[in-house]
């Protein structure tokens, strides 16, 4: 199989730990000096890239849906990270994020709803009530993360736009911006990315809107100021920096299932089953581990949504 050149091989994906634990050293320590003082940022402060932020969230409501597994560092998380928009290597986003401005900032929600609207970014946090999930994330490039995330449940904000019966997918958008964007200035991805779920799946209680991670304010590279988790999905589902959601009667045509969708199917779901082209899915590394671990279908979440894909090939629909 010819190789695309934006595709990696899995020996491309070493985990980095080694050389950021200087980073992780030095961004505990600026967090430690900011102390209790950083708690009173509010919700609209604009993280660079680069610097730890400080803790901006409090009294959230605290669930580890990762079982006892210990979160990955901090400095892993934002330094570790697939963002095309930023550049194809894992530490490019945290290198060019620095110029993305994630104020202002507004949300258009559209479609086959009762209840358009565009929406402040900050307005659109305060209406609900924002929580930490600490969730097992995996990458379709056989690594994995656990991170823990502060968002609301993406169906919180389905039920406020009161979707019509015509109402079966939600798609997600990403900003358009070349020049703070500069990935976007290349025809790695057809942009503006674009990613999707089935309405039944957006409303799982897992789905996620995150604004932060490890009670912090989201960093621009992880996708601030808005972005999408679903755990049981490969990350390529994760959309970030979304600027418009809309409810659509058909299925709609992703990013990389349209680049490439013999390799990255709608559905996304973590199948150890249902081996990627040119490497298997049966096992998985962890950031900053060294042996490999058993991949768990649906990423270890088959109880709470593997009932939505009753019936279906799961080989077929990948």
């Amino acid at each position: 199989m010819k190789q695309r050149p934006w595709a990696m091989r899995e020996s491309e994906v070493t985990p980095e730990s080694l050389y950021v634990r200087r980073r992780e050293f030095l961004s505990l320590g600026a967090a430690g000096a900011l102390g209790i003082a950083g708690s009173s940022l509010s919700f609209a402060c604009d993280a660079r890239a680069g610097d730890a932020p400080a803790p901006t969230f409090g009294n959230l409501k605290r669930a580890n849906l990762a079982g006892d597994e210990k979160p990955t560092p901090f400095s892993d998380v934002s330094t570790y990270n697939n963002y095309y928009e930023f550049g194809t290597d894992k530490s490019d986003p945290a290198a060019n994020a620095g110029a993305f401005h994630t104020r202002p900032w507004t949300v258009a929600i559209e479609g086959e709803i009762n209840k358009p609207e565009v929406v402040d970014i900050d307005d659109l946090g305060r209406r609900f009530t924002l929580e930490e999930r600490i969730y097992r994330m995996r990458c379709v490039e056989a690594w994995s993360m656990v991170i823990p995330w502060v968002g609301f449940p993406l169906a919180e904000l389905i039920k406020r736009a009161e979707p019509t019966s015509n109402a079966k997918y939600v798609v997600f958008t990403t900003k358009l911006d070349p020049n703070e964007m500069p990935g976007q200035k290349r025809n790695v991805l057809d942009w503006p990315y674009v990613e999707g779920l089935r309405i039944d799946e957006a409303m799982n209680p897992l789905a996620l809107l995150a604004v932060g991670l490890y009670g912090r304010t989201l960093p621009n590279q992880n996708g601030a100021p808005l972005r999408l988790v679903v755990p049981w999905k490969y990350g390529f589902k994760g959309v970030k920096a979304i600027v418009k959601i809309a409810f659509v009667k058909e299925q709609p045509k992703t990013t990389w299932n349209k680049m490439a969708p013999g390799e990255y199917g709608f559905y996304a779901n973590v199948n150890p089953d249902v081996d990627h082209p040119r490497w298997s899915q049966a096992k998985e590394r962890r950031i900053g581990e060294f042996f490999k671990r058993k991949t768990l279908p649906f990423n270890g979440y088959a109880d709470q949504v593997a009932k939505l894909y009753a019936g279906m090939d799961l080989r077929k629909s990948f």
